[in-house]
């Protein structure tokens, strides 16, 4: 195990003790005081079965949305894919994302990454107008990432992504810069039990700005005066929900036709409280097809905080001359929502 790699892991463990130490005091829940949650969804199928418990097993393209680091690391011997990810959300709330690892040197990878939340069209209604005024609007999110990874040893990687964040409602936007910062260390215990930690949207303030922000201000009602006065009104700025990760992934059972890997890990952001998921994947082999199962339980010590925690799916990939092709669907279980549908295409080169 290198040197370095022990350092950074155990650095990184640190601020993830300090960050989510149980005895830090708070005046009053933080939740709901951060902006753009949409990046605390979870992307793609894979991931989402497994309970969220994916910082430690994501490769190739999954690997943007989850921990940088393990973009470098190969996927079925291929460094380059490609990943397409469909969510059916509630009151047709639509969310879709896109990436792409590219090789560009021996080892390290380039990756291109976005994803996108559309949630409709909708009347504009109004005390007066309970039942819309003939108006309509919509509002979605948007996030892009352009991200860097390779290994630094034989079994240690790492990786940066700097990613553009907007919200859009109306005619009013906001947006800023985040990055992400990831680790992980394959290891030589249990058939190559790989640890990971991850810092994800540490970045800058958003705060709305458009034309519902100008109004005219008249400075002296009383005697009258100019009341063509242009002011803009000043509204708040928010934080991202800065996240931070520590995960396990550990291939209990590995053998030439199947394979059983347990998943775990601990989470806490700025807006929530110290938080566990966990996961298991089994998968049958055959020479050019490989068949999975998952089954997850996220968000463990939020109870009743939550719609649900229970998640399921399955998947395939197989060969196809040099390149390998993967489908992989998943359902989030909920309680009194609709159950959440997710499908995920996959390209390995």
């Amino acid at each position: 195990m290198n040197m370095k790699g022990n350092h950074l892991i155990i650095v990184l463990i640190a601020i993830i003790g300090v960050y989510s130490s149980p005895n830090k005091v708070q005046a009053q829940s933080k939740t709901g005081t951060t902006v753009a949650s949409f990046l605390t969804l979870g992307n793609g199928a894979r991931g989402s079965a497994l309970g969220h418990a994916y910082t430690a097993s994501a490769s190739g393209a999954d690997a943007l949305f989850w921990n940088v680091a393990g973009s470098a690391i190969p996927t079925k011997d291929k460094l380059g894919s490609v990943v397409f990810s469909n969510f059916q959300l509630f009151a047709g709330i639509d969310y879709n994302s896109f990436g792409v690892v590219l090789p560009v040197t021996e080892k390290g990878v380039l990756g291109l990454n976005a994803s996108t939340v559309n949630y409709g069209t909708m009347l504009v209604r109004t005390g007066f107008d309970p039942e819309g005024t003939g108006e309509q609007f919509s509002a979605s999110d948007l996030m892009i990432g352009l991200s860097y990874a390779q290994p630094l040893s034989e079994t240690f990687y790492m990786g940066g992504q700097v990613k553009w964040i907007s919200q859009r409602i109306w005619d009013m936007k906001a947006s800023t810069i985040a990055i992400d910062i990831g680790l992980t260390l394959v290891t030589d215990y249990l058939n190559g039990m790989r640890l990971s930690a991850s810092i994800q949207n540490f970045g800058g303030r958003m705060q709305l700005d458009g034309i519902n922000i100008q109004d005219t201000y008249e400075p002296n009602p009383e005697v009258g005066g100019n009341d063509r006065v242009y002011v803009r009104k000043e509204l708040d700025s928010w934080n991202l929900p800065l996240s931070v990760k520590f995960g396990l992934a550990a291939p209990v059972i590995k053998t030439d036709m199947y394979e059983l890997t347990l998943m775990g890990e601990s989470h806490q952001t700025n807006d929530q409280k110290l938080n566990a998921d966990f996961g298991g994947e089994f998968t049958f082999k055959t020479n050019s097809t490989n068949f999975s199962t998952r089954v997850g339980y996220r968000d463990l010590f939020l109870g009743d905080e939550v719609d649900g925690h229970l998640t399921y799916g399955a998947g395939f990939d197989m060969a196809l001359s040099k390149v390998r092709f993967g489908f992989d669907f998943a359902i989030s279980q909920q309680n009194y929502l609709q159950n959440v549908q997710m499908i995920d295409f996959r390209i390995y080169f």
